[in-house]
């Protein structure tokens, strides 16, 4: 799939390719709709001398969430689209013939490290990531792990209620209706969009987007050294098109508490990826009318330059900037 669509495409058919590049954040938050939580017991509040300090801390956060002057729901909306899927990236490793990494994944034990909006909503796209992967590679256990880590951000955020989990746990348990389950993931995320547009927290978007593509993006470093897949090293090239995206939405909101120091970490990444050369040979779109609608596919073709010592880097770049989220 190519990565120079148009965002005024995006904007005027339904594609799959755009239900692909959003699902496996949506399918992430959707889970985050599990069932009420049951009331904590007495002996279920060996914390509770915390909730003073977490209390002020999410006051803290609330103030810092809102947008003085938020950016246009549809710039940020057309640049999420545009934005490629960790489950494509999850699909590459896996037809790469490279085993399940579970201890390359993000420990599912330390989503009560993360108690600030700033890190909640890293750690969301991180973890929805590393479920759809677990997914992917029909790691059941693991799967579970990580769904309990994304409903507990998500119910942080407060973006759990969007979701119906029964419906898409079933869908994703039968693994024989992917269509419909696109379809409701890409609904429910422009709803959380949408919702946090009204609230003034539309920075979280972006947010839960990045930490889903630094974890996507260091996986594909860690198989490509593993395996030398060209195939891998080409995404991994590729990618510096997607960074330039998402620095263009961060930087609008670079006031915000610990979003510049992240800016500053991806300027790093920035720096090393500046040095890849994406060239890019035109061709003519092809539409097919689908029971979905029309669908576009792009045949322009890129090819990517990128030497051992960039892959070296990036991948480094990559591993740091994923511990100051994930630690």
């Amino acid at each position: 799939m190519s990565l120079f669509l148009s965002f005024k495409l995006y904007k005027v058919i339904m594609r799959k390719s755009y239900k692909a590049a959003l699902w496996i954040i949506c399918l992430a938050f959707m889970f985050a709709a599990c069932d009420d939580s049951k009331p904590a017991k007495n002996g279920e509040t060996a914390n509770a001398g915390n909730e003073a300090e977490m209390q002020n801390e999410q006051q803290k956060d609330a103030d810092d969430e809102k947008s003085d002057s938020p950016m246009q729901a549809s710039v940020i909306t057309d640049i999420i689209k545009s934005i490629p899927s960790p489950l494509e990236v999850s699909f590459l490793i896996k037809e790469s013939g490279t085993s399940y990494l579970k201890n390359e994944l993000n420990d599912h034990k330390k989503v009560d490290n993360y108690t600030n909006s700033y890190s909640k909503a890293l750690n969301l796209g991180v973890y929805s990531t590393d479920l759809g992967y677990a997914n992917i590679y029909e790691k059941n256990q693991d799967a579970l792990l990580y769904l309990n880590s994304v409903k507990k951000l998500a119910d942080g955020l407060n973006i759990g209620q969007f979701f119906d989990y029964h419906t898409i746990k079933k869908l994703t348990q039968s693994g024989n209706d992917m269509d419909t389950l696109l379809r409701l993931t890409t609904t429910n995320f422009e709803d959380i969009n949408n919702e946090l547009q009204n609230q003034g927290r539309e920075h979280l978007s972006i947010l839960i987007l990045a930490g889903g593509w630094i974890e996507a993006t260091h996986l594909i470093g860690l198989v490509y050294e593993e395996n030398k897949d060209e195939k891998l090293r080409e995404k991994l090239g590729e990618q510096k098109i997607v960074l330039e995206r998402i620095m263009l939405v961060l930087d609008y909101y670079k006031n915000k508490s610990n979003i510049e120091d992240f800016i500053n970490d991806l300027k790093e990444l920035q720096s090393v990826y500046k040095r890849i050369k994406i060239i890019e040979e035109r061709g003519d779109p092809i539409i097919e009318i689908t029971d979905d609608g029309p669908v576009v596919t792009d045949t322009r073709k890129s090819t990517v330059e990128i030497n051992d010592q960039d892959v070296a880097e990036i991948k480094s770049l990559l591993s740091s900037i994923r511990s100051k989220i994930v630690d």
